[in-house]
């Protein structure tokens, strides 16, 4: 049982679906919240599936190329462990769909064609298009994280007032920004990796004195709009959680420009996971400071 829940986390990429539905509670909570809370919740596990099935697209068409990396070599199909056949494609498609239907029922309209976006700019744009003919291919594919943010806000949004407002707008916006420092970080510590399955990732196609500033560029931007959201109504609480993800990143970046090796670059990796759960950690935790008082 705990061998087949740890391989079907790992064909639906859910550490991945776990952030992706985080993003939008953030903003279903920074959209208005007039949704309930159990609504919320079955919103997000939309999110999740929908996450899921396009991860799990990714993992099955990429299982060729899977194989030539030492860090996705494993992967069920990429090992061979699960065979290759029309089962896979037709049963993430009744996922999505299934998920989509999810999202519909609480969230509406227009949160679920967010949520549809965001699944194929993934899944299809990013996996299909992009990854492996172009240098763009995370900056891009980095929109399928803000879809998840701006369908959470379309969720909650109000009766009556714009359906998207300033502060999701930002986070959404933070979250684009925040994925191709993320990826190329990674890219910049395990290089053989993507050259061996031809991903033309900034830091493989380009030399250091090149990416290493795009990458402090991109997080140095990403830290100041973070901040923005204290302008639009969010509290103290929030602003705290930002600095304290925020700052370790860029310092993180930073030290990578000037020593661009593989411990620097997996340490602003590291870093980037943690400014994301920190700031959405802030987000939720400034809403409950306000519910509170």
């Amino acid at each position: 049982m705990l061998t087949a829940l740890n391989m079907t986390a790992s064909i639906l990429k859910l550490r991945i679906g776990v952030f992706i539905a985080l993003a939008a509670l953030v903003g279903v909570i920074t959209g208005g919240g007039e949704i309930a809370t159990i609504e919320a919740l079955v919103f997000a596990l939309a999110v999740l599936g929908a996450s899921g099935a396009a991860g799990g697209f990714n993992q099955y068409y990429e299982r060729e190329s899977d194989r030539n990396m030492a860090r996705t070599c494993n992967r069920p199909f990429a090992s061979g462990v699960l065979k290759e056949g029309p089962i896979w494609p037709v049963t993430l498609l009744a996922l999505l769909l299934g998920s989509l239907l999810m999202a519909w029922s609480v969230g509406g309209t227009l949160a679920t064609v967010l949520v549809f976006l965001g699944a194929l700019t993934y899944g299809v744009i990013y996996t299909v298009w992009l990854k492996t003919r172009t240098v763009w291919n995370v900056v891009i594919g980095g929109a399928a994280g803000s879809f998840a943010v701006l369908a959470g806000a379309a969720a909650a949004a109000p009766q009556s007032g714009p359906v998207l407002t300033p502060v999701p707008m930002i986070l959404a916006a933070v979250l684009f920004l925040w994925t191709p420092p993320h990826f190329w970080s990674l890219a910049a510590a395990r290089g053989e990796d993507y050259r061996r399955a031809q991903i033309p990732m900034l830091p493989v196609v380009t030399e250091p004195e090149v990416w290493a500033p795009v990458i402090l560029s991109h997080v140095v931007t990403l830290v100041a709009l973070s901040l923005l959201p204290l302008f639009f109504g969010m509290g103290w609480v929030y602003g705290l959680f930002a600095l304290a993800g925020g700052v370790p990143f860029l310092l993180a970046a930073w030290y990578l420009q000037k020593d661009p090796t593989k411990a620097p670059a997996m340490r602003t990796f590291h870093a980037s996971l943690v400014q994301f759960a920190l700031l959405s950690a802030g987000v939720v935790l400034d809403e409950a400071v306000r519910w509170a008082f």
